[in-house]
């Protein structure tokens, strides 16, 4: 069995797009890429290195997967990151699986959710979603998605891709871990801790 993971920068508002940079993703006119940048710091960069201190294939977003293979393949050997996901077996969902070209690529087909879940229960090292808000839309509304690393930035972006969407399934979680960095970002992770339970504080 393999652990899905999904690790997520996300702004108090839930946006999730275009972290990295200003041309990563200006879809509807979003104008603050690059919005993590400031924030980084060595607390950050140890929960992230740990995080990758194991073996683990990547599972990616077609958007995700270019931006990733146009950036990490031409970066410097020895860089710990590059030389990880350079390595490792990208899985991607695309409709257009004759266009990709990083190496140690593999194409989901056209049923995501089966071909993921069948990914899961197949010996490997662990699957960590990096970016790709539509494949963890369609992965939440699956209840695909074992571990939630959500790191909260401290500002707010007003509009642009969400990590949630209406199609999550519903669930209740446990917070296992918690770690906040010298600027004020909170690195949470979540297990899945099945259903919802409801009650009541009203007066008998």
């Amino acid at each position: 069995m393999r652990k899905i993971i999904a690790t997520t920068f996300l702004s108090l508002d839930g946006i999730m797009q275009a972290p990295g940079g200003p041309q990563e993703d200006t879809d509807g006119g979003f104008k603050y890429g690059g919005w993590t940048f400031h924030y980084w710091d060595e607390v950050m960069g140890e929960v992230m290195s740990k995080g990758m201190s194991t073996p683990f294939d990547l599972l990616l977003g077609r958007r995700t997967y270019d931006i990733f293979a146009d950036h990490w393949p031409r970066a410097e050997k020895g860089d710990p990151i590059a030389d990880k996901f350079n390595a490792a077996t990208k899985y991607v969902a695309t409709s257009s699986p004759n266009t990709v070209n990083w190496e140690n690529t593999v194409t989901l087909g056209a049923d995501v959710p089966g071909a993921v879940r069948k990914l899961s229960q197949s010996d490997g090292p662990d699957l960590l979603i990096q970016g790709s808000s539509q494949l963890i839309h369609v992965l939440l509304a699956n209840n695909l998605i074992d571990e939630l690393n959500l790191w909260v930035f401290p500002l707010v972006l007003g509009k642009g891709k969400a990590f949630f969407s209406g199609d999550a399934k519903p669930g209740a979680l446990t917070l296992v871990n918690s770690r906040a960095s010298t600027t004020g970002v909170v690195m949470n992770t979540y297990h899945k801790a099945g259903e919802i339970k409801t009650g009541s504080f009203a007066l008998e």
